[in-house]
């Protein structure tokens, strides 16, 4: 079957979950946006691959915050999907983390064209732009959730069907009329991609991290999340008598806010841009305890796979963030712990990150409860399995 899989944010596991089904004999093409900038997978064929990656956004640079700006290049961004979409003809197209405006364009012109779709509901974004209006963003942007919840609910009733990543999602279908043709398929981490390293690699070398203890945090950092949180998180500890150096992989915004809170509080820090991901083992490995942010409006909208990627690091976790979230869930199983994230529950989260710092077999049992817990649930073929079972119900072969 002739398959177009398009993640927008062109993460590790959607990428791996592609490769599986190019494996397995489908003609794939992996599509993603080279403008939107993230912790992106492993986006090039191998020797003796068939899988095609074609990007969609090369040269572009987005408009974040100029919600006129930013809506013109998502429409243009499924203008250029659709050309996609019109020179690989596939049989069936699934769609992941796509703006909703990039979003109705393509499921506008897949109506036209007979080609079913499956929508892979990673975030429900209306609610997400509305939990921020207000706080964050502007009260017009409530006007803006609106609009956007319209379109989202618009394509979900026109996807053949529906794959959502948590049982929360369940509700927001019901309402919507299309509960009876989504499935949950939980988002996992490729176990052979990332793996447990030593403490001390190649990596934390080059970086001058093999002596001093490491707070790391490697990721987004959007509206979703309260960077000035890791900072204080580490002037916690360090005002408990415990060294360290908080080290964050990102890029964006939120750079200069971590720039500014350090430099206010004198806490040592290391930022860097998104790693090649060939090295994100040794990024992970090269931390004692790992952070997970999400501002408590996310609630259960939202699991972040930084997470599960940690998991599959073997390393301990520490979770600000609110505990009905499904990521919450996984890191409470591998006794990690998880706070509200707001400043108030900084001094119990210091108290539990210096406790692990001082014990290192106690470290050493929550990487390996980490690992265990992603070896459990992240098996590919079980995933692959149900993606493809849905994909081949869902498309209609085209001729010619």
């Amino acid at each position: 079957m002739r398959m177009l899989l398009h993640d927008y944010s062109g993460h590790p596991f959607q990428v791996e979950l592609s490769r599986e089904l190019s494996r397995r004999g489908h003609d794939v093409t992996h599509s993603y946006c080279d403008a939107y900038t993230s912790g992106k997978g492993h986006l090039r064929p191998e020797p003796g691959e068939t899988i095609r990656f074609d990007p969609i956004g090369v040269g572009v640079v987005i408009a974040k915050m100029s919600f006129g700006k930013r809506l013109v290049q998502e429409l243009r961004l499924g203008v250029e999907l659709v050309r996609q979409v019109r020179r690989i003809r596939p049989d069936v197209v699934m769609a992941s983390n796509v703006p909703i405006p990039t979003l109705v364009v393509l499921a506008f012109v897949l109506r036209l064209r007979r080609i079913p779709w499956v929508l892979w509901h990673q975030d429900v974004q209306a609610v997400a732009i509305r939990s921020f209006a207000g706080s964050k963003l502007s009260r017009s942007f409530a006007v803006v959730a609106t609009l956007i919840g319209a379109g989202e609910r618009w394509c979900a009733r026109r996807a053949a069907a529906v794959v959502v990543i948590a049982d929360s999602f369940l509700d927001v279908h019901r309402r919507w009329g299309t509960a009876d043709k989504t499935t949950v398929i939980p988002n996992w981490a490729p176990l052979e991609e990332i793996r447990p390293v030593t403490r001390t690699n190649d990596w934390s070398h080059e970086h001058g991290l093999d002596e001093t203890k490491t707070l790391l945090y490697s990721g987004t950092l959007g509206l979703k999340h309260n960077p000035a949180l890791l900072v204080g998180l580490a002037r916690e500890l360090i005002d408990a008598g415990q060294p360290l150096r908080l080290v964050v992989v990102n890029q964006g915004p939120a750079e200069q806010v971590l720039r500014d809170e350090a430099a206010r509080l004198d806490v040592p820090l290391l930022l860097l841009p998104f790693q090649p991901y060939e090295r994100l083992s040794e990024v992970l490995g090269s931390g004692d305890v790992l952070v997970v942010l999400l501002e408590q409006d996310a609630g259960a909208f939202s699991v972040p796979s930084k997470t599960l990627s940690y998991l599959c690091a073997g390393r301990a976790i520490l979770g600000l963030m609110p505990a009905e979230n499904l990521a919450a869930t996984l890191v409470s199983r591998v006794d990690g712990c998880v706070l509200p994230p707001d400043e108030s529950s900084l001094p119990a989260a210091a108290a539990w990150v210096a406790g692990v710092l001082a014990d290192d077999e106690r470290q050493a049992a929550l990487g390996k409860a980490a690992r265990a817990l992603a070896e459990q649930e992240f098996e590919l073929a079980g995933c692959a399995d149900r993606f493809e079972a849905l994909l081949e119900r869902s498309g209609t072969p085209q001729r010619g």
